[in-house]
């Protein structure tokens, strides 16, 4: 098949890299000349594993192409997956979807033969519905389709969660789409992957439905190891035992500063929007909200409680600045909310993350970024880790106290047990 990517971001990269991998014909459109001149020399300009390869490997057979050029994205294609970005909406924390409808305007005069138009993007419910009646307007109804495709890519693992998918879901009132689509994703169908076929609304309500759930169960652990706190219980085996409940399930049962990323904070946010836009009171996604708000203050609060309930003057050294391991996306990150709180209240921060601190530069400039854990942790107070990567779960506590003024660990990620700290003569902080 020939597929247009509208989009070359994190979702459409991925997308369009791992559909050329099974074997169909992509171009990837962007409007960022930039972007598209680094992607057509092979250089991919976002950290995911085996993204590159994707990349370079279907460039060279020909199945991958990128253009700034819309028109020559949609000559003769068979469905156009819109994958631009839909941030938060200033005002009302509803999602921004005039990204999608520029999109729309501009492919309108390049509909001349079926295409189905595909939202990757994450909407919110009836956007589909709103998508297909500004086309109508603009395109014979006989030329196209609307159908919603949601994504569910995990930043760090996304090129595995898209060829070893859970699920794909696909919302469609039409079924020549429906068939086209299943056509498309045809080459990783198998026994253990069920293509779901829905309405459009049912599609865009899965995707933030999804997202909402997985962020209760985050806040409740969180809530839940502030309880065991006080009543002398351990949260691991608290989580490990409800995991074991096949009803519930382990994942997302791991205590920490609170959830970040592109997706769970925005995506809460635009499903309570749609919600109280039609007068329904999700209390339980309101309470996910403010309950993670508020976890962030609160681990900072607890670094100073940590360091004996004043941080002025004394250095703290951070490791991790991402939201989560495996890449360099730092966006709604636990460390926004901990570093600029412990500035404030006068500490001395130095930082090290294997891939975020570019980006950490432009929105926190007071840290002292540093190349390593080491040179990080040199003469340091205290060391709070706020970042789970695989490189901070081996660290020699020995060698590292070493180096520290105060052989003092908070560790929001629970990478290290009471026992193994306090064997290398740590005072530890866990979570829960």
């Amino acid at each position: 098949m020939r597929i247009c990517i509208i989009g070359t971001g994190y979702v459409g990269l991925v997308t369009g890299a791992c559909f050329a991998e099974v074997g169909h014909l992509v171009t990837c459109v962007d409007t960022d000349k930039g972007k598209i001149a680094r992607l057509e020399m092979g250089e991919v300009p976002i950290y995911e594993p085996e993204i590159e390869n994707l990349v370079r490997r279907n460039q060279k057979v020909r199945r991958i192409s990128f253009t700034t050029d819309l028109a020559q994205g949609m000559d003769g294609c068979d469905a156009a997956f819109i994958a631009v970005g839909t941030p938060s909406r200033e005002g009302d924390s509803q999602a921004d979807v005039s990204r999608v409808f520029d999109v729309a305007e501009s492919m309108a005069d390049l509909i001349t033969q079926y295409t189905v138009v595909v939202t990757k993007s994450t909407v919110p419910v009836g956007t589909g519905a709103q998508l297909e009646a500004y086309l109508s307007e603009r395109v014979d109804a006989s030329l196209f389709d609307v159908a919603s495709n949601p994504e569910f890519l995990r930043e760090g693992s996304a090129v595995k969660d898209f060829m070893q998918p859970e699920r794909i879901i696909v919302g469609s009132e039409s079924e020549k789409a429906r068939q086209l689509l299943r056509t498309i994703y045809q080459p990783l169908l198998n026994d253990n992957v069920p293509l779901m076929m829905t309405s459009r609304a049912s599609a865009e309500l899965i995707k933030y439905a999804s997202n909402a759930f997985l962020a209760t169960k985050i806040g409740f652990i969180n809530e839940i190891a502030d309880l065991c706190e006080v009543v002398g219980a351990d949260v691991l085996d608290v989580a490990q035992g409800m995991g074991l409940d096949g009803r519930i399930g382990p994942k997302f049962l791991q205590p920490g500063p609170g959830y970040g990323g592109s997706c769970f904070p925005k995506d809460t946010l635009a499903l309570l929007g749609t919600a109280d836009e039609r007068n329904i009171d999700l209390r339980i996604v309101r309470s996910t909200i403010e309950a993670n708000k508020n976890r962030k203050i609160a681990m900072s609060d607890r670094v100073v409680s940590a360091c004996g309930g004043d941080v002025d003057g004394k250095r703290i050294a951070i490791l991790g600045l991402t939201f989560k391991p495996n890449t360099d996306d730092i966006r709604e990150s636990p460390a926004l909310i901990i570093i600029p709180k412990l500035i404030s209240e006068g500490a001395e921060i130095r930082a090290f993350d294997p891939a975020g601190m570019e980006e950490a530069k432009k929105l926190m400039p007071d840290v002292t970024y540093c190349n390593s854990a080491s040179e990080t942790v040199k003469d340091a107070d205290a060391l709070v880790i706020i970042t789970d990567w695989d490189d901070f779960r081996g660290l020699n506590l020995n060698d590292i106290g070493r180096l520290m003024k105060k052989r003092r660990l908070i560790d929001l990620r629970n990478l290290y047990r009471d026992r193994i700290a306090e064997s290398d003569q740590f005072e530890y902080f866990g979570i829960g």
